[in-house]
């Protein structure tokens, strides 16, 4: 998505005729934040696809870049001829975490008959397969994904449970009250979830057949989701001597330690944060292209304030900066448990008169104003209380 950004930025810009993209995926660039709506069939695969400035950028698809030369300046598909570079831009992405669960794999290295990673089209289509012989679900992971998935399951009448280490759902993003809120939400979509639970073991042979907690509590299900978050993709970086943290380390210009070479996205570790969000991946794109092609080339990066959200379905929330209560700040809080079918949770949290953080679940209809005064850091006018009601939306 970062490298998508990039180009069609680029090409807006007049410079879109000497860029190639190179990418393992037979796919073309596409919106992986949409997978879940692929698996319900409320989206196919063309309608996620993502502008990458074509026909003026070159993309060579199921292109994995395998070696790259700083000193020479060159770089080496699989199976290709070495080709030079003037700048280089990685755009690797993450690779899905997997958990440390005895009888996830075969004896091969492959994952066991009914398990399944969501992070690509191609997960998704193999998902949606085998979701059709399945009988009933279980997602080990509750954060974004695995909710995201989760829901997906179940719209395709799937029973679906949520397996979740964390004290509440989303940890990272919401607070307890809203990871209560969202848990009661799933339930009436038919999901129950799991908190503060580990899952240990998957049974079975050669197909999966339960979810083994750390308790012993056994989870039938023939059918597993692994949503357990997702891991900066550094190797090629660290294999050419470019330095990396968690992710390929880069400074307010997106420059790597190797001269010519630029990392965005969730590859990505600028001021020892790694995003793995759409957002500051194209806040980080739109920053580069300025500065590639010369039409703001002082422009730096200084991070980016990310939006989490979740719209699709009758399921809504979103959250953005601190969502914690800490030492100077105040929070307004309101909870609705008769506001549309599955109620609604909101909380802002202040610091003096500026909005540094909130939540939004099942009501979003001022999430747009939130934002906006977030994304400003602007002094709030009157009394916050309105932004949180309906009324208070412009």
């Amino acid at each position: 998505m970062a490298a998508a950004r990039l180009a069609q930025q680029l090409v807006e810009r007049g410079r879109g005729d000497d860029v190639t993209l190179y990418g393992a995926e037979p796919h073309r660039p596409y919106n992986r934040t949409l997978l879940a709506d692929v698996l319900t069939g409320r989206l196919d695969a063309a309608a996620v696809g993502l502008p990458c400035g074509a026909p003026q950028t070159a993309v060579r698809t199921g292109c994995e870049v395998v070696a790259v030369d700083v000193r020479s300046r060159t770089l080496t598909p699989a199976g290709g001829e070495e080709s030079g570079y003037d700048e280089l831009v990685l755009a690797t992405g993450a690779n899905p975490v997997l958990p440390p669960v005895r009888g996830l794999r075969t004896a091969d290295g492959g994952l066991k008959a009914g398990v399944h990673a969501f992070r690509s089209l191609a997960d998704c289509a193999r998902l949606a397969e085998d979701a059709t012989r399945a009988t009933r679900a279980v997602v080990i992971g509750g954060g974004v994904l695995g909710v995201s998935a989760a829901r997906a399951l179940a719209a395709v009448g799937l029973p679906t449970e949520i397996v979740h280490q964390g004290p509440y759902l989303i940890e990272r993003h919401l607070d307890e009250g809203a990871g209560d809120a969202l848990r009661g939400a799933l339930e009436e979509l038919g999901v129950h979830t799991y908190p503060g639970n580990r899952a240990r073991a998957l049974d079975g042979d050669p197909r999966v057949t339960g979810v083994r907690l750390a308790t012993g509590y056994l989870l039938d299900a023939d059918l597993v989701v692994l949503a357990c978050g997702a891991r900066p993709r550094t190797g090629l970086a660290r294999a050419a001597g470019i330095a990396v943290r968690n992710g390929v380390v880069v400074d307010d210009r997106l420059a790597a330690s190797a001269p010519h070479v630029f990392a965005i996205g969730d590859c990505a570790e600028h001021a020892g944060i790694t995003y793995g969000l759409a957002g500051p991946a194209w806040d980080q794109a739109d920053v580069l292209a300025a500065r590639l092609c010369g039409t703001a080339p002082k422009t730096v990066y200084r991070g980016s304030r990310p939006l989490v959200r979740l719209t699709a379905g009758p399921l809504e929330y979103a959250a953005f900066g601190e969502t914690g209560e800490t030492d100077g700040t105040d929070v307004l809080r309101i909870a609705d448990a008769t506001r549309g079918p599955y109620g609604s949770y909101k909380k802002l949290v202040l610091r003096g008169d500026r909005l540094v953080g909130g939540i939004l679940l099942g009501d979003l209809a001022t999430v747009g104003d939130l934002t906006h005064a977030y994304e400003r850091d602007e002094a709030l006018p009157g009394d916050p209380l309105h932004l949180l009601t309906t009324e208070g939306a412009a």
